[in-house]
């Protein structure tokens, strides 16, 4: 089975509903590490983990046999904590109180020589520093993943983030196989924050970022499902039907972990996406890393056993 290497932020969310707290607990990488360790895929993570959160996150992997700590470096202090408040009608507003150091990748460099796949998440766009992320990005001989996500967000801490334009955007994706984001980010990343692209931008930003070597982007469009681009064209796939919504948190980091696995596998971008897809669609009918571990513990050959031919809206564009 192939091995994953995960880098990113294990962060404590506090999930608010208009104001009213509906679920709290551990996130971030998590998330990805819970899809895969549920399928007893062996786990690499690498993260700078806060003190304070050392006896939760010990108490919820206890189980998850296939994870490798040796990656997680303990820092002083409360952790990466951060308050996601949804509005009706809004997008999320997401206020970090604390946040841990950059990731060092000397240990992430030691272990690449044994990694099939390596995933970057940048869950609070503190992770890690853009000269180390190139050192890794140099060093690594398996695919790339890349989950643009935070790093669209200003650097702030204790209020509100809001989208920035980031110059040198290429730097960080230039050299990885695949790129996440959403049209908020590809917004962001262009220049043009808070405008909501159309097809037409999101292939030009696509036709962008082949030019840097990327075989395959998948922008995650919320509840229309996905636009999965290739050089050859583009397809649309829509959220699997049937589940009812809970909690949207994280069901990016389920799609990025469930597709991941398919890639590496061997199957195509588009199938991988589809069945990436059904697994997110599950997700947001329940709230927390730990159910999610059951769930794909006990039922992911479902997931697994989804025909193309079930998932909606994947009519080929070119």
């Amino acid at each position: 089975m192939s091995r994953f290497g995960l880098v990113g932020t294990i962060t404590y969310d506090v999930i608010t509903m208009e104001g009213e707290t509906i679920h709290e607990g551990l996130g971030g990488i998590l998330y990805q590490a819970a899809v895969l360790c549920g399928q007893e895929y062996e786990v690499n993570l690498y993260t700078n983990l806060g003190q304070g959160l050392e006896t939760k996150v010990q108490e919820l992997i206890k189980e998850w046999r296939t994870l490798n700590i040796g990656g997680i470096n303990m820092v002083p202090g409360p952790g990466n904590r951060v308050f996601l408040d949804y509005l009706a009608g809004r997008e999320r507003i997401e206020v970090l109180k604390s946040v841990v150091p950059p990731i060092n990748p000397d240990r992430i460099l030691k272990d690449l020589h044994k990694l099939d796949f390596l995933v970057m998440v940048l869950n609070s766009g503190f992770d890690m520093e853009l000269d180390e992320w190139e050192r890794v990005k140099k060093n690594a001989n398996c695919p790339i993943w890349l989950d643009i996500h935070s790093l669209t967000l200003e650097k702030k801490i204790g209020s509100p983030r809001e989208y920035v334009s980031i110059q040198g955007w290429k730097d960080w994706v230039e050299g990885i196989d695949y790129l996440q984001a959403n049209k908020a980010e590809v917004a962001a990343l262009l220049g043009c924050c808070r405008k909501n692209l159309d097809l037409a931008e999101l292939e030009r930003f696509g036709a962008e970022v082949f030019g840097l070597g990327i075989k395959a982007v998948f922008f995650t469009l919320g509840e229309e499902g996905l636009l999965l681009m290739e050089k050859k064209g583009s397809r649309s796939i829509a959220a699997v039907e049937g589940h009812s919504v809970v909690d949207s948190t994280g069901c990016g980091d389920v799609f990025c972990a469930g597709t991941a696995v398919c890639l590496s596998q061997g199957r195509d971008p588009f199938e991988s996406a589809a069945r990436g897809m059904g697994l997110a669609s599950a997700a947001v009918s329940m709230r927390g890393v730990s159910p999610l571990f059951n769930l794909i513990k006990s039922d992911y050959h479902k997931f697994h056993n989804f025909s193309i031919k079930q998932i909606l809206g994947n009519k080929k564009r070119t």
